[in-house]
């Protein structure tokens, strides 16, 4: 039997059991559960970087705004808190539409 050892989506029992399989699962403490959800956004962030597509790349998106969002609620935020923050640091310091890479400052 494969072992996992990590955080997945709330209905992936539910989809395991359709499949007529057994599965062990257990609820997270606290500090358990935001250790496993930063290590989930390091998966999602790999398995974007790794996308050969431009579906597979939205598909892991997805994954990783889920991740945000769920993180946002455990900080006491929202999305739209989120996206309010990211919005008022574009105007201060821009976005990355220009594709600017820095090379180097002189002292």
């Amino acid at each position: 039997m494969p072992v996992y050892n990590k955080l997945v989506r709330d209905k992936i029992p539910q989809i395991i059991e359709g499949t007529g399989k057994r599965y062990t699962a257990e609820v997270l403490n606290e500090e358990d559960y935001i250790k496993y959800l930063k290590l989930k956004s390091y998966e999602e962030l790999d398995e974007y970087c790794a996308a050969r597509t431009n579906e597979e790349a939205v598909e892991e998106l997805a994954d990783l705004l889920e991740i945000v969002r769920t993180l946002a609620g455990y900080h006491g935020s929202s999305m739209e808190e989120v996206e309010k923050v990211r919005r008022e640091k574009a105007e201060k310091r821009g976005g990355f539409e220009e594709k600017l890479f820095l090379v180097e400052v002189e002292d």
